[in-house]
């Protein structure tokens, strides 16, 4: 009897570390701009730049430089990936149909691009908590629109870029082609 409840805690003591093991970002179910349910599992191997953005923001140009980002480094399994998000000062007030419009017809964005997220307090989507909770690597909440998070072919988070870093900074296209390189 003793030997059969061991086994029994021992078995929910693996359990509920099973629970408590964060998820990979392969297994957070998202939306796509148009609605569909998705996952990133679409992008495992690849290296992506995840990135929250904003259609009414002084940041918004950077729309512009992360399209060349994706064009000049796509073939070479680069994924960059748009979450419009509405926490700083209301500057993504559109809807899904607006941003998508906007992103195309503004930046020629051709990126694929999520449904709008919370990145940072209560409602903060479970991507986002991966990205930025405690259990990340660089935790700590987002400071503002167009904060970037580079996600290794792994599915592990490399480096975080705060939003007043520029797409085409060296220091991100550095950490870029050493994320495509890594085996």
């Amino acid at each position: 009897m003793k030997l059969l409840t061991l086994a029994s805690t021992l078995l929910l003591a693996v359990s509920l570390s099973a629970a408590d093991t964060p998820k990979s970002v392969y297994d957070v179910p998202l939306k796509d701009i148009d609605g569909k349910d998705t996952s990133l599992k679409t992008y495992q191997g690849k290296v992506m730049l995840i990135v929250n953005v904003a259609s009414k923001c002084g940041k918004t140009p950077q729309y512009k430089k992360l399209e060349a980002l994706n064009q000049e480094f796509k073939k070479d399994g680069l994924a960059i990936l748009g979450f419009p998000c509405n926490d700083f000062g209301g500057q993504e007030p559109g809807t899904n149909e607006q941003i998508k419009e906007f992103c195309s017809l503004k930046y020629k964005v051709t990126f694929p691009m999520f449904d709008k997220v919370a990145v940072k307090g209560p409602n903060k989507c479970e991507l986002y908590q991966l990205l930025s909770g405690p259990t990340s690597p660089f935790p700590g909440d987002v400071k503002w629109n167009f904060g970037k998070f580079l996600v290794g072919k792994d599915g592990k988070i490399l480096k975080r870029f705060e939003p007043g870093v520029e797409p085409d900074a060296p220091e991100v296209t550095s950490a870029i082609k050493e994320a495509l390189a890594a085996k």
